[in-house]
């Protein structure tokens, strides 16, 4: 599909295409509600006007053509071309805290027509696939673009960075270098200083239960729930009258869905007690119910 999106932009001029890391934009996926990847979302003039869940080569062919069809370019826009991409670009770079523009992805590195070549003569591969290996060894957390998949950022980011070569490494927006450069911050040591480490998402979650003696993961915060059932649960952990802490999963795709594998339990909100799983609304209202709910918070039984 990366293939397919760089021919379409090829191909229609007029039409922007954008591509996102889902886990790098949670608050992206969540409004959208994307369940899988890839998903296409298609905008005019601001506003989703259709999306196409799955890797369907020909639909995604038909739909943006048959939008591009219908777009018009106002006069005066290529005033602004220039600086509106300056604006994609800085939004891009600035999509993660660490960010890799690369030919491919880090599962499928795309990098020189010699690759095969490099591997039958046993010697160095592409640029991209060195550089997520250095990036993977050290156990560095990063998102990536696939510069394929845009001709429009491929080309701008070049000027932008005053870069002219791929890969490109970003941290906080700003132009770490490419491939050489991680190489001379690995030899000297400086790279795991340079980029933000990947925290393993067991010591994350361990560290986040046991914040506070009482913790509440749910959906939205104690000031304001965002779903039904987040909002009982705080209706009655108010009325017990025992401090607890709150942690909005809605602002961490990583610990929404981590969590759920950690304690075996698929859904929101989740309560503990003391670092342990006490269970969902359902058992606090049946904790409520039997007069067990005010121990259970302090942890007495």
């Amino acid at each position: 599909m990366n293939s397919v999106m760089a021919e379409l932009a090829k191909e229609h001029l007029q039409v922007a295409f954008v591509k996102l890391e889902a886990e790098a934009v949670p608050e992206v996926s969540e409004k959208y509600e994307i369940t899988s990847v890839p998903t296409f979302l298609f905008f005019k003039n601001s506003q989703k006007i259709d999306r196409l869940d799955g890797a369907h080569a020909p639909e995604l062919t038909k739909k943006v053509q048959r939008h591009a069809s219908s777009s018009t370019i106002p006069p005066g826009s290529n005033d602004n071309v220039k600086e509106d991409l300056n604006v994609r670009l800085q939004k891009l770079t600035n999509a993660a805290p660490c960010m890799l523009f690369m030919k491919g992805t880090p599962q499928e590195p795309r990098c020189e027509p010699f690759e095969n070549w490099c591997e039958v003569f046993q010697v160095s591969p592409g640029f991209s696939r060195q550089i997520v290996e250095i990036l993977n060894k050290h156990n560095i957390a990063y998102s990536s673009f696939d510069i394929f998949s845009d001709e429009e950022v491929r080309q701008g980011l070049k000027t932008y960075s005053s870069w002219p070569t791929y890969p490109q490494l970003y941290v906080a927006g700003e132009l770490i270098g490419g491939l050489d450069i991680v190489k001379e911050l690995e030899a000297s040591g400086e790279l795991e200083t340079t980029c933000p480490k990947a925290h393993k998402i067991e010591d994350r979650l361990k560290d986040l239960i046991n914040k506070a003696s009482v913790m509440l993961f749910m959906k939205g915060n104690k000031q304001m729930a965002k779903c039904g059932f987040s909002k009982q649960i705080l209706e009655i952990l108010n009325g017990t009258g025992v401090d607890y802490e709150t942690f909005d999963i809605l602002e961490d795709e990583e610990v929404r869905q981590g969590l759920k594998k950690y304690s075996n339990w698929p859904t929101y909100p989740q309560l503990y007690v003391k670092g342990e799983l006490v269970g969902g609304l359902d058992i606090v209202k049946e904790l409520k119910e039997t007069g067990e709910l005010t121990s259970t918070l302090k942890g007495e039984n």
